[in-house]
Parts: C-alpha cells; sequence; structure tokens
C-alpha cells in the first residue's frame, strides 16, 4: 500500500511573526521556513506504518515554490521513500492545493493519504475535508490514533465532547492532530541519504489545474496589544466596573 502525504513550507514556528509596514500580509524575507508541525507529526506516521509493514511505499508531496525542496528533502530524512513538488511561485490557497493533490492522488492512486490538519501560516484546517470531497474518498479529521487493519483504518479523533473512533474503507483521508505521535529527531546520516532520493518536479499545468487565487486578502494587521489589568478592592467595585465600565454585565 502506497501513503501520500502532504507537506507544507511554513514561517518556523519559534519565530515571531511581523507584518509588512503596507499591511499587504506577513514578512516572509529572511525568515527562517521549516515544515507545518501537523505535516511533520503526518509523515512519523506515515514512516510508523511504513516500519510495522502496513505500508509499502512513502511519497512525500508539497506544493509551492523551489525551496519547497529542503521541506520534501526533510520528510525523506525523516524516512519517505521518494517526493514530488508541484513547483508555482503563484499564491496557493487551500481549494488550489487540494486540486493539485487530487492530480497526484489519481496519478499514484495511493491506499491513504495523509495531511496535518492545519498549517500554522493561514489556519485555514480546509485542505484535507477539501480534497475528501473532490476525490470521493472517506475522511477523518483531528486524529490522534490511527491503525490499518484489514483495508479498513481505525481512527480515533479528539472531538469536542471526548473522543470518538471511525473505521473508514481505504482508500482514504486521514489528518493529524498533536498527539497522535512525536516525530523523531532527523539524524545527519539519514539527511545526507534524502539528497540520493528521488524528486520529482511537476508544474500546475502538468497536472491540468488552475491554481488561479479565488480569495483576496484586503488587510493584514497585528492583534492590538493587551491593555494592562487593574486590581479592585473588593466584588461590589468589579461587578460595578463590569457593569458600567466594561457593560459585559
Amino acid at each position: 500500500m502506497k501513503v501520500l502525504v502532504a507537506v507544507k513550507r511554513v514561517v518556523d514556528y519559534n519565530v515571531k511573526v511581523r507584518v509588512k509596514s503596507d499591511n499587504s500580509g506577513v514578512d516572509i524575507a529572511n525568515v527562517k521556513m521549516s515544515m507545518n508541525p501537523f505535516d511533520e507529526i503526518a509523515v512519523e506516521e506515515a514512516v510508523r506504518l511504513k516500519e510495522k509493514g502496513v505500508a509499502t511505499e512513502v511519497i512525500a508531496v508539497s506544493c509551492g515554490v523551489q525551496q519547497c525542496q529542503e521541506t520534501l528533502r526533510t520528510a525523506m530524512a525523516i524516512g519517505a521513500d521518494r517526493a514530488i513538488l508541484v513547483q508555482t511561485d503563484a499564491e496557493l490557497q487551500p481549494l488550489a492545493v487540494a486540486k493539485l493533490l487530487k492530480a497526484l492522488v489519481d496519478k499514484e492512486q495511493p491506499g491513504l493519504i495523509i495531511l496535518g490538519k492545519q498549517a500554522i501560516d493561514d489556519d485555514c484546517n480546509q485542505t484535507g475535508q477539501m480534497l475528501a470531497a473532490l476525490a470521493d474518498l472517506p475522511q477523518a479529521t483531528f486524529a490522534s490514533k490511527v491503525e490499518v487493519v484489514d483495508g479498513k483504518a481505525q481512527v480515533t479523533r479528539e472531538v469536542d465532547g471526548g473522543l470518538e473512533t471511525l473505521s473508514i474503507s481505504l482508500p482514504a483521508i486521514v489528518t493529524t492532530d498533536l498527539r497522535l505521535n512525536e516525530p523523531r529527531y532527523v539524524t545527519l546520516p539519514n539527511i545526507m541519504k534524502a539528497k540520493k532520493k528521488q524528486l520529482d518536479t511537476f508544474k500546475p499545468e502538468d497536472l491540468g489545474v488552475d491554481v488561479a487565487p479565488r480569495l483576496k486578502t484586503l488587510k493584514v494587521s497585528e492583534p492590538p496589544k493587551r491593555s494592562a489589568g487593574i486590581k479592585v478592592p473588593d466584588v461590589a467595585t468589579l461587578v460595578d466596573k463590569l457593569k458600567n465600565e466594561a457593560k459585559v454585565i
């Protein structure tokens, strides 16, 4: 069984994000970039499935600029067998990425597709669900545990009321939550091996996909700074301020 894993190149989670002076977006010039943490968990889960003998091949996929090759090399250093880059300088939105992944799913025919539940840059949490709709495949989102047995995936997912377990037939789409696993540390020998692994590059037009943006960002701004708190002498004063100043009661 092939496992297809989607990975995204994002601003590293340790970096403080700054808004451009013209409020047109986030400044990523000379900023450290890395693999989206949720996608790193997805790659780790796919590699573990291969180590258990469930999967035969793990294919990492990324869509974006040429520098996404670095992200794919990291995925191969974790344990992916080969990688595919859909290279474009266009602004990619979730629907466009879902369409590109759908074309690759049709091409590769994987038994399982694993994605991070969301990216830490746009926080859309849409690509996995859109891909499931486009490919007409069963899906299980926010997975905290995945087991593949007898052609079905048993997925434990985190919901508002606790945990829910779904049984879905393969091929299927799973999106990962933080508690699914702890990604392994990438060693130098594996980084060197990853440089020799196969990495294929396509353009969106090669896959017959229109990636033109459907949404337009009007303005990006930082949240307002929080004002300092105040101390009140008693409950009566607190209630008075909540009622007359804050007007929340």
